[in-house]
């Protein structure tokens, strides 16, 4: 359902440059996101760090015509564009997603909570597929940008909307409300997540609520006294004004005035039944899972089904069909040097586009392949259907398309020839079809992006894919790289660069990967420690410009051949470096200074800069891009005084050096922790290291960060030991009392260093610390889980993440974050996913 262009200008009410009138199809902010040119409309928003028009120039080039903007610009620079010129583009883009809300008159679900809000949109999908033809949030598009964007997804095919909404302070819901405008509102519950914006837990489930403002039904537990209260009084409140009912509830709860009263809830090893009354009768369900907030989101969705007048028997077999949502999607290695995307869970267009963006940001320059399922329950007919598919593959420029199932089969055709982007394919009638004929030779060196809905099992085909490797594995979460990388971006001044350190692995994260994410997400520069780093970096497709700290004299033509700027922190070196690009007749190569402020490792000395100067001055070889120096104890308010006097040093050496040289080079001096603790220092450019993977070295508490990696192992095996036996090498762990002693699969070899032997180390196991017993051996760890309930083989064992911080690890064994992070062995899988 497309708008004109002038059609837009009327709802905003906005000032406007036409040139030609043109169908808008798109809607989009991100500047990295051009897929669709001539039917889309860019909104120039303005961020802290961002500013979307100073990537209109670009945009234009890239084909796209149609503009919103709020700051003052030159239409003559874009003869052909289309502008809209408005106060705020973030209000524009809300105004016209409530508009194009109000055009349809489906009910829609507007879920809202604590937790919990994208499983039940995501079950809502599965459960009442059969019955509509729905529009969702993609992902967790709840926010003010976020809800605007997935509205305007809807179309006059569908028949339901669910929607989610989250806010982090208030004022925010008002404005989702009148973007969503649910007719069916859900609260899942009221917790502590998100609750720094609010002043207490009564303020944060009044402003939740205002997203029932217009609904006609609002469903929530009424065991939940905070949320029961607050929805119960705003009934009574506006029945008290009106005169009239505002909204019918349906409520769901243990108590005795629940709707759905749940009157028994039976756990059975892999599966629940919940047993309940609605409408005085006793009414049952299953679900294939046991936790608690599975059986809160399921009632949730079992109340809603309820509304709908959906069958008890049709529910109770809905509800046993369940499947886990998956809100991740995960890179890991694969065969003959491939990178495999897993999305085989889910086939519709929202998920498949942002599938595409997905594996176009993080398959760097390597061939593009997609294994792709039909689509079902789209409303749309089938010709159409795939017509729009293939403009999807096509504008994300796939070289290789697979489709699997008789539809796909049938309708999915490219246009291919000479001038444009060609693709190839090749169809199967099933998954067994394609994993009878599958050989491992037809895939080589490319990133493949397995999609597909669940019926189609295409888990068998990632396992043929995939690279086997040892079952311990590093989890690496790019979305939590993205938010850290934030947080640090709001404390900087608007001009400050940034430069992420990438060296050692990534901080043992994974180079290319982490890489691939950091310049997604625009950072200036990039610092890694040897020039084989940059080599593989620049081989993955990473354009960002790239400090090399100790380039060596073999690795100079390296250098060069792949554009990687070497630090020079001696005379010797530099002599060297100006020789071989002599020889080589290079003239203003870009190069780094290194300068000793009191670190006393490496760098020219304070008393050495007029002879380095004088050294530079008369050689045309270099061009200085920047300078630095290394910071000592920048987290240790006890070394203050020494790090302002390192600074002092630092800002003199630049004023020297751009004096004698004559022109300006980028001073960066602040890491990780000065970024917060000493601002003043962040000068042209900061470099953000170990803060980048969820490590607060200054230990202040003041940032939200997220950790980045999880490593995780399974255990292999459960046996019961009786008092006086021991376990391990040399006898080390002994059994004091009858034990349950459980056996790893991670040891000394993985990074599992022996310090954490006899007790000093822990594992989490169920949610439980179990102490290591015995020393650590070199593939395998012993525990003590005598005191875990339930376990058993084949358990996930946890080493750090989320609830084990790295720092814990660190204390653990007397060490540093640093140290734990990059000694995880390159044979530990890394595997990288994106919520």
């Amino acid at each position: 359902m497309g708008y004109l262009f002038n059609h837009i200008a009327k709802i905003l009410g906005a000032k406007v440059k036409i040139v030609a009138d043109s169908s808008i199809d798109h809607i989009f902010f991100d500047s990295r996101k051009v897929f669709f040119p001539s039917t889309s409309l860019f909104i120039a928003l303005k961020g802290p760090r961002r500013n979307g028009h100073n990537f209109l120039p670009d945009l234009y080039k890239k084909g796209v015509r149609n503009f919103i903007v709020c700051e003052e610009i030159d239409p003559a620079e874009y003869p052909e564009a289309n502008i809209l010129f408005v106060k705020d583009g973030l209000k524009a883009l809300q105004q016209l997603a409530a508009y194009h809300r109000k055009q349809f008159n489906i009910p829609v679900i507007g879920i809202t909570g604590s937790n919990g809000k994208t499983i039940v949109k995501e079950w809502l999908y599965q459960l009442l597929q059969p019955n509509f033809n729905i529009v969702r949030s993609p992902k967790s598009y709840n926010s003010q940008i976020g809800v605007p964007l997935s509205v305007w997804e809807m179309n006059t095919m569908h028949t339901l909307g669910i929607f989610e909404a989250g806010i982090s302070q208030p004022g925010e819901m008002d404005k989702l409300n009148e973007i969503i405008q649910p007719t069916i509102g859900i609260l899942t519950n009221i917790g502590e997540a998100h609750s720094e914006g609010f002043e207490s837990m009564d303020q944060k489930v009044q402003e939740k609520i205002k997203l029932f403002n217009t609904a006609e039904l609002v469903i929530y537990c009424s065991d939940e006294w905070l949320a029961d209260k607050a929805i119960v009084l705003k009934y009574e409140s506006i029945s008290h004004k009106t005169g009239k009912y505002p909204f019918r509830i349906l409520s769901w709860g243990k108590i005795q005035k629940a709707d759905l009263q749940v009157l028994e809830i039976n756990k059975k090893q892999d599966r629940t039944e919940i047993i309940a009354s609605y409408q005085n009768s006793e009414t049952a369900i299953q679900i294939p899972f046991t936790d608690d907030a599975s059986i809160q989101n399921a009632i949730t969705c079992w109340c809603v089904m309820l509304h709908f007048g959906i069958k008890d028997t049709v529910i109770a077999k809905r509800m046993k069909l369940l499947q886990p949502v998956n809100m991740r999607l995960e890179l890991k290695k694969g065969i003959n040097h491939c990178t495999i995307i897993n999305d085989s869970y889910s086939a519709d267009l929202n998920s498949l586009h942002i599938a595409l963006d997905f594996l176009k940001q993080m398959g760097g320059v390597a061939k593009s392949t997609i294994i792709l399922s039909d689509f079902f329950q789209t409303g749309m007919n089938d010709e159409e259907l795939y017509v729009r598919i293939a403009a999807d593959l096509s504008q994300h420029k796939i070289d290789r398309v697979i489709g699997i199932g008789l539809n796909i089969s049938k309708y999915l055709k490219f246009e291919n020839d000479s001038s444009t982007h060609t693709i190839q394919s090749e169809f199967y009638s099933s998954t067994e079809d394609f994993i009878s004929r599958f050989r491992f030779s037809d895939f080589r060196d490319e990133a493949i992006l397995v999609k597909g809905a669940r019926v189609f099992c295409f888990e068998q085909i990632i396992q043929f894919l995939e690279l086997k490797v040892h079952q311990t594995e590093l989890e690496i979460n790019l979305n939590a790289v993205a938010h850290n990388l934030q947080q640090y971006q709001k404390l900087l001044q608007p001009s400050t660069k940034l430069m992420a350190m990438v060296k050692a692995f990534a901080y043992g994260s994974g180079g290319a990967e982490i890489a691939n994410t950091l310049q997604y997400h625009k950072v200036d520069y990039l610092g890694v420690a040897y020039a084989d780093e940059g080599m593989e970096l620049r081989k993955a497709g990473i354009k960002l410009p790239m400090m090399v700290m100790n380039a060596e004299k073999e690795t100079f033509e390296a250098l060069v051949n792949h554009q990687l700027e070497p630090v020079i922190f001696s005379f010797a070196m530099l002599r060297s470096l100006d020789g071989f690009l002599k020889r080589e007749g290079i003239k203003n190569y870009p190069v780094h200074l290194e300068i000793e402020t009191g670190m006393n490792r490496l760098g020219f000395a304070i008393q050495d800069m007029e002879n380095l100067c004088k050294e530079i001055k008369v050689t045309s070889s270099f061009r200085v891009q920047s300078v630095f120096s290394h910071l000592a104890a920048s987290e240790d308010p006890m070394q203050d005084e020494f790090s302002n006097r390192q600074h002092d040093l630092f800002t003199h050496a630049c004023t020297l050096l751009q004096n004698y040289l004559g022109y300006k080079m980028l001073r960066h001096l602040a890491n990780s922790a000065a970024i917060l603790r000493h601002p003043q220092m962040q000068l042209d450019m900061v470099r953000l290291g170990i803060g980048l993977y969820g490590v607060d070295s200054a230990m202040s508490g003041k940032l939200d960060l997220q950790p980045v990696a999880t490593l995780k192992s399974t255990i292999a095996q459960i046996r019961q030991l009786k008092a006086g036996e021991t376990v391990g090498y040399n006898r080390k762990g002994i059994i004091e009392k009858d034990s349950i002693i459980a056996t790893v699969s991670i040891g000394y070899a993985d990074g599992f260093t022996r310090k954490f032997g006899n007790g000093a180390g822990k594992i989490l196991v169920r949610g439980h610390l179990a102490p290591v017993i015995g020393t650590v051996c070199m593939d395998m760890t012993m525990i003590d889980v005598t005191d875990v309930p339930g376990v058993k083989q084949g358990d996930e064992a946890i080493i750090f993440g989320r609830e084990i911080s790295i720092q814990d690890l660190a204390n653990w064994a007397g060490t540093i974050p640093y140290e734990i992070m990059t000694g995880i062995s390159e044979r530990v899988k890394r595997v990288y996913y994106e919520e």
